[in-house]
């Protein structure tokens, strides 16, 4: 069954519906002057083994929703969409000047900007993913404590590290993550994460990758949400769906224990030379959450069915989560930027990194990017209405949207 186009998503539809109707609909026409349009190519990198950002680009490749938008802007665009299995390969291709435009999480943004390197934060890209903690079928290992001295695999340098420590963090006591005597160990990919490998007592990985894993005997203890998975039983009962009282303790509740947000990443230069082909990503890219959002969720996984290897059913499961689908937009909110705010803090009290960002580094990493995002939301209808960025009764963290960054509040 399709989900019900409610009165505030027949409006994210309608914004983010083609433009050739934009003087329809009382938009400013983006239909370039009669002459030669500029060619320009540029790199894209997308992680589609991950969660919204998956069906999301897809549904942009698809439709060549960007090349629209930037051909009505005076660009010939050319896409070099590149697939990445996670977001480290990412930032060594922009450190290199090799990609122009990245999706990232929390952890490598937190990095890369701690380090000065000349990149801008853009639209979210995807967030609120269920990181899962998931060891063997008939594993002894059940709950937080029997995890104490083992061996987890995870993706090191990345959001699932930042959100494996915070689950530990809460659920195990310590500040020090050295206090629970675990030793960590990287899985490349999440797929091989998920499979439980050899060599390592659990793991930790996201919900597509564990979904797919279930067949072959993967189980999971507890999610980043912070309740419990099927192979639980321990202090809060046994089996899965129930709240395991610590999450509640997070600055992040609702969201969990960790607030996770990926956000697509600009090369400084593309933004300084070519803004109008970043407004044409910002606008179609905003059009793909929309129509998304309206869909039906089990019809979104199958845009990315040879990713993600999950049937309708499971696949609406990621769908569903997601933030960007829950929301039907991708404008940055406080909240959003919060959430690199908090993990460098954390990464900075775990040596990660030397010291956490300054909340004036954050503002500033949207300094190139607000105005073209405020373009980019009036072009499309100025929607959602104000309000939605403010509300309080979702399970989501939100606050005023990026173009209103002079009213965020003093958090240095």
């Amino acid at each position: 069954m399709s989900k019900p186009l409610t009165a505030n998503r027949r409006q994210l539809v309608l914004g983010g519906a083609a433009l050739a109707g934009a003087s329809a609909l009382g938009m400013p026409a983006l239909v370039h002057a009669q002459g030669s349009r500029r060619p320009l190519k540029i790199s894209i990198g997308r992680i589609p083994w991950a969660a919204g950002n998956s069906p999301m680009t897809q549904y942009m490749i698809n439709n060549k929703l960007m090349e629209r938008r930037a051909s009505e802007l005076g660009y010939d665009l050319t896409i070099d969409w590149r697939e990445y299995p996670t977001a480290l390969p990412m930032v060594e291709a922009m450190v290199g000047n090799n990609l122009d435009i990245g999706m990232w999480g929390n952890t490598p943004i937190t990095r890369g900007l701690s380090t000065g390197l000349p990149i801008s934060l853009m639209v979210v890209g995807e967030g609120h993913l269920r990181f899962l903690i998931t060891t063997r079928k008939g594993s002894p290992i059940r709950n937080f404590a029997d995890l104490k001295g083992k061996t987890i695999g995870v993706s090191l340098g990345g959001d699932p590290q930042s959100a494996l420590f915070q689950m530990l963090r809460f659920e195990m006591g310590v500040e020090d993550i050295k206090e629970t005597g675990i030793r960590f160990v990287n899985m490349p990919t999440h797929a091989q994460a998920a499979s439980v490998p050899t060599g390592v007592d659990a793991t930790c990985t996201i919900y597509p990758a564990y979904l797919a894993a279930q067949a072959s005997g993967t189980v999971a203890l507890a999610n980043s949400f912070g309740y419990t998975e099927e192979h639980y039983d321990g202090p809060a009962g046994k089996g899965a769906g129930k709240l395991l009282p610590n999450a509640k303790k997070s600055p992040f509740f609702p969201d969990g224990y960790y607030l996770h947000r990926s956000f697509w990443i600009g090369r400084n230069g593309l933004i300084d030379q070519h803004p109008q082909a970043v407004l044409a990503f910002l606008i179609a890219q905003q059009e793909s959450v929309a129509a998304l959002s309206a869909m039906d969720p089990g019809v979104v996984s199958q845009l990315v069915r040879d990713y993600w290897k999950l049937d309708n059913v499971q696949g609406a499961k990621v769908v569903n989560d997601d933030v960007l689908f829950s929301r039907g937009w991708s404008w940055p909110t406080e909240a959003d930027a919060r959430a690199i705010l908090e993990t460098s803090r954390f990464m900075a009290e775990n040596k990660v990194i030397e010291k956490p960002l300054a909340w004036s580094t954050i503002k500033g990493a949207f300094s190139r990017t607000a105005p073209l995002m405020k373009q980019a939301y009036d072009r499309l209808g100025s929607k959602p209405v104000a309000g939605e960025f403010t509300r309080t009764n979702v399970a989501d963290l939100r606050g005023r949207p990026v173009w209103e960054i002079n009213q965020w509040a003093d958090r240095s």
